[in-house]
């Protein structure tokens, strides 16, 4: 579904990314590790089309996607909820969900917007609510459930826990399953590693902007040099 051929990308002329290749199919969870620095973030945002790769090449679903605009990239079945500035404060819940299918038409909203309900029920008891009152789990799970109203099928999730109570991150985590369950592939950029690994089939490690390792997650879990070094084991 995605592959990501050794992109080189950053910020102006600064280089954060320094070769890096990630592959992902049609039924994986994959998640991201790494030290604070790695290049996870500037990662998504280049699949994502924020950034244009110097050098490499994105290709979704078999078409070359290494230039395209995000919101191109959005047409085409990707879906992105950024670790910050997810959700628009001021707006109530509806609103929000509303705003995440631009794209579509009134009936087609309406449909996706109830099957995000479903997904998410304590969105239905605060559709009308202010986002900002809301507590951190319920944002993240309207950021997610906003991503989701283009019904992508491949979601990439920045730091979906960061922030979040364990009862909460738990539920995202939770949440998170049942959306690839339905059929969407995830990338997760994950600081907690043991949990996203859990619900992922395979992993990868950057470090310092390049491939340090990739596999399944079990290996991944398992390997005691990783679990040294960026698992805090």
């Amino acid at each position: 579904m995605l592959e990501v051929h050794s992109v080189v990308s950053g910020y102006g002329d600064m280089e954060i990314l320094h070769g890096v290749s990630l592959q992902v199919d049609r039924q994986d969870t994959v998640t991201i590790i790494g030290p604070n620095g790695a290049g996870k973030s500037t990662l998504l945002k280049t699949i994502m089309g924020y950034l244009i790769p110097f050098t490499g090449k994105i290709i979704y679903q078999g078409d070359d996607v290494t230039k395209l605009r995000p919101d191109e990239k959005i047409m085409m079945g990707i879906g992105y909820v950024p670790q910050l500035s997810n959700v628009f404060p001021s707006l109530t819940v509806k609103e929000n969900l509303e705003m995440g299918g631009y794209l579509k038409d009134k009936e087609s909203v309406k449909k996706q917007l109830q099957k995000i309900y479903d997904l998410f029920p304590i969105l239905t008891e605060r559709r009308k609510q202010k986002v900002r009152t809301m507590s951190g789990g319920e944002r993240q799970m309207l950021a997610t459930g906003r991503a989701l109203m283009t019904e992508p099928s491949l979601l990439l999730l920045d730091e979906p826990s960061a922030a979040l109570s364990p009862k909460a991150a738990d539920l995202v985590f939770d949440k998170i399953e049942e959306i690839h369950d339905q059929g969407a592939a995830i990338v997760i950029v994950e600081q907690d590693a043991y949990r996203s690994l859990e619900i992922s089939n395979r992993g990868y490690v950057l470090a310092m902007g390049q491939n340090e390792f990739e596999g399944s997650a079990s290996e991944i879990l398992s390997n005691e040099e990783i679990r040294r070094a960026y698992l805090g084991d």
